[in-house]
Parts: structure tokens; sequence; C-alpha cells
């Protein structure tokens, strides 16, 4: 086994860990990146990329059949499966190339291919061929879908959704289990292309709402075309002939069974650390076996071990990746000087439609954080005159304030293009403008933003008024 010396070891080439192995070189440190996989993003292979490409083609589809409400009638449309599924894997591959040239370029003497495990704080063992001595790591590894062992006895028809984007074509029916924000994205696109598609959750969560009356919102609007199962278990899936037999049980202890091609677990994601050697580092672990670190220095404890990303199970998003990676390696290089890096404001979008989008402090948060001391103001697109113009006239925003200063605090909604709404938002949170501020800035006619402003009025007024939103236990329930 060969011995290397590197001042920083990164180990995992995704997203955190390549911005974790650049910003490391840009401080002037000997870095080394580990990667045990195949080169290439969750986003790109997976992830981001991917599932918008097999969005895009269930909105070509959708706006056909939407078309008759303008008074415009196409004919007869046919959703060409294999079609649909070659053009996202092509696209998909496009994506992963322009990654794999970026890895392509990191020098080969930077660059070791396995699996790494801590042997000791400062040393990992990559397979049974080398021995990396660091002066500090960073732990960049991601994360894999979770997926229960009972349900995969199946068969090879009960995937996560990593496996989606491989698929020759489309199946005619699927059982999503899971609405969280992959679930959701993909259950609607394979309605609309077309696919018997049933969605499976535990209890009422939408995506990353918190809002009661947003979740609410979200899950009246997706009714619409989603077949929605709150409160209901998948009690056990078997394989069964060429299908898969789902039993479940509701919340009323309804007992059903439904057959479907394929089966896709979208139940979450979890951090792939488990297989490092953690219990060598004398790192604290959490509950799931996560390293407690400072959500501002990327560092675990006190030790010159760094966690970013997926791994660290935070905020499982692309751009706090970067962000993180970037925080990371620059302080694993400078250790023990560390510091503190930029944390943006939170930002968050499901590509459902409507949307569903959280900017700044979340409802879930300010129950927690500041009780008696916000309000909430509201918007409806159901009469917006932009949302009706283009017959997406559904949905809810709810921005909230700070009584006293007034500040802007955050948001949560389900609306029509909420990816530009959230985005405005999120940059008047960081910037720490107030309400009436934000009520000076410029409002075109007609646009969706004009719901922003009805809801900044709307907020305004409770905070003249001084009245406190009720906070305490969520009280969601959209299943009902």
């Amino acid at each position: 086994m060969q011995t290397l010396e590197t001042d920083v070891a990164v180990i995992g080439a995704g997203t955190a860990g390549l911005n974790a192995y650049r910003a490391a070189r840009a401080a002037g440190a000997r870095t080394v990146l580990i990667e045990g996989g195949p080169y290439g993003t969750t986003c790109a292979r997976v992830g981001c990329m991917p599932s918008k490409l097999l969005i895009a083609a269930a909105e070509a589809a959708h706006a056909l059949a939407a078309a008759p409400g303008f008074g415009v009638h196409p004919g007869a449309v046919r959703v060409d499966g294999a079609a649909v599924m070659a053009r996202v894997r092509a696209e998909r591959d496009r994506f992963v190339g322009f990654v794999l040239d970026t890895v392509e370029q990191i020098p080969v003497t930077d660059k070791l291919r396995g699996h790494a495990r801590f042997v000791a704080p400062d040393r990992l063992q990559v397979d049974q061929h080398t021995a990396v001595q660091a002066r500090s790591v960073v732990i960049a590894t991601g994360s894999s879908p979770i997926l229960p062992p009972a349900w995969l006895a199946a068969g090879p028809r009960v995937t996560g959704s990593d496996a989606v984007f491989d698929w020759a074509s489309l199946p005619g029916s699927v059982a999503v289990i899971g609405t969280g924000i992959i679930g959701l994205e993909l259950g609607q696109a394979l309605q609309r292309l077309g696919v018997r598609v049933a969605l499976y959750a535990r209890g009422d969560s939408m995506a990353q709402l918190g809002d009661p009356a947003v979740a609410m919102a979200a899950a009246q609007a997706l009714a619409r075309e989603l077949d929605l199962r709150f409160h209901t278990v998948v009690k056990a899936i078997a394989a069964d002939g060429a299908q898969l037999l789902v039993r479940s049980r509701d919340g009323d202890g309804r007992l059903r069974e439904e057959r479907y091609d394929q089966v896709l677990c979208a139940i979450g994601r979890q951090p792939n650390v488990h297989q490092l050697g953690l219990e060598t580092t004398g790192l604290t672990l959490d509950r799931h076996g996560i390293p407690l670190y400072d959500q501002h220095t990327m560092q675990c404890g006190a030790s010159a071990i760094f966690i970013a990303g997926d791994a660290n199970n935070e905020r499982p998003l692309l751009p706090e990746a970067v962000d993180q990676g970037r925080i990371a390696g620059d302080n694993a290089a400078r250790h023990p000087r560390v510091a503190p890096g930029l944390r943006r404001t939170p930002l968050a979008v499901a590509f459902t439609e409507p949307q569903i989008a959280t900017a700044g402090a979340s409802y879930r948060t300010l129950c927690a954080t500041h009780a008696d001391r916000y309000a909430i103001g509201q918007a409806s697109f159901e009469d917006q005159g932009r949302s009706r113009v283009m017959r997406q006239n559904e949905g809810l925003l709810r921005v909230y304030g700070e009584l006293g200063t007034g500040r802007f605090l955050g948001a949560e909604m389900v609306a029509p293009r909420a990816e530009h709404l959230a985005h405005l938002l999120a940059w008047a949170c960081q910037a720490g403008l107030t309400v009436a501020a934000m009520l000076d800035m410029p409002f075109y006619h007609p646009v969706i933003e004009e719901g922003v402003r009805t809801a900044l009025r709307d907020l305004a007024r409770q905070l003249e008024r001084g009245q406190a939103s009720p906070a305490g236990p969520v009280p969601c329930c959209p299943g009902a």
C-alpha cells in the first residue's frame, strides 16, 4: 500500500467536493480529490437537470391538453415515451459531460480513485491501495435515495428516483411513494405524459411547505390532476406477474390493493456517511450518524474535519452544496484559522405546476424563533390579473414580517412561476429590506409580481396594527 501526504483531502467529487477542492487549491493547499463512484454530480446525473428535462416534456404535452381552454384545438396528441426518454438521457449525458470536462482538467496527481474511510482523524485508507495522511479532511460524500429492503425484495421494478432517467420508455402506471419535492415533480410529469400515477404519503406534507394555509392550497391545486393519497401507509409491495402489487392502508383503516408497472420510492435521501469509519475520528455524531458541525464554518466540532453538501443533510440543494463546499475547502486549507463563510438566504423551489417555493425564514422556523413577534400577509392567485390571462389562476402566497422593525422575514407559496417570485423575495430578505421599502419598489402591469405587492400590502396592514400571527404547532392537514 502506498502512502500519500497532503494538506487537504476531499472525499467526494460531486458539487460540494469539486468546490471544496477548488477553494482549498486557491488558498494554496496541496489537495487530493478522492472519488469511489462515477464522476459527475448528483444534479447532472440524477437530480436537477434530468428531472427538468422530463418536466419540460410534460409541460409540452400539458400545453396541448390545455389549449382548448383558449379556443385552440390542436387535434390528437401522441406521447412517444421512447423518444421522451431518449431526449432525457441524451441531454442528461451532455450535462454530465460538462462536469467530466471539468474533472478532466484537474491534474492526475490530485485525483485518487476508490472508497475512502477514516482509520484515524488525520488518516484515510482508500480501498486497499493508498493511505492518505492529511492535515485536514473535507467530507463531501453526497446522499443516496432511501430504499427499504422489504420493498426492494419485490424486484427491479421498485426503484429510487435515480433510476428513472435510465428508463428506455415510459411505463403504463407508476406508484410514487412520497410527496416531497422529488415525488411531486416526477409524479406530475409522468401523469402529464400519459402515465397512470398515484402518490402515497404517510402524512400530509407537501414538498418543503410548513405553512398550513399554503400546504392546503398546494394540495387542492395539485389534486385537480393528481391522485394524492395522504395519511396512507404502504404496507407491502410484491411482484405479481409483470406488475407490482401494492397493499396500502389509509387514515380510516381501509385496505387497498392495486397493481402498477413501476414503484418509485421518493421518501427521501440519506447522507453517505455510514461507511466512512467515523467512529475512529472522535467526532460527536447526531442520532442519524452525521457529525455535529458549525453551519457557518462547516467545521466538525473543534477538529480538522469539515463536512459539506448533501452529506450533512442540512439543505440538500445544489446552490447550498456550492457554498458549503467553498467554505469547507477554504477553512480546511487555512485550519486552524477557520472563519465563517457566506451562507445565503434559504431558497427552495419545486418545479410542479403551480410551482411550490420557500424563501427566507419558514413558517415552522418563525413559530419557534418569533412566536408572537411576526405577522402574515397573503395573496390568492385565483383572481390575479396575469394569472387569469394565462389560465394559471390558482395558488396562495404568504409573506412574513417582523413586528416592531417591519423587516421582511420570508415567504412560502404555491403559485404560477413561483421560481421568479421566490428569487425576488429571497434577495429582499438577504438585503434586510423592510416591507415598506419593498412596497417602494417598481411593479409593472400586468405581471405575476403584482401578487407579491398584494401580499406585501396585506402584511403592511397587519404590521401597522401590531397584531401577531398565532404561533405554536403547525396544524397542517391538507389531505383532509
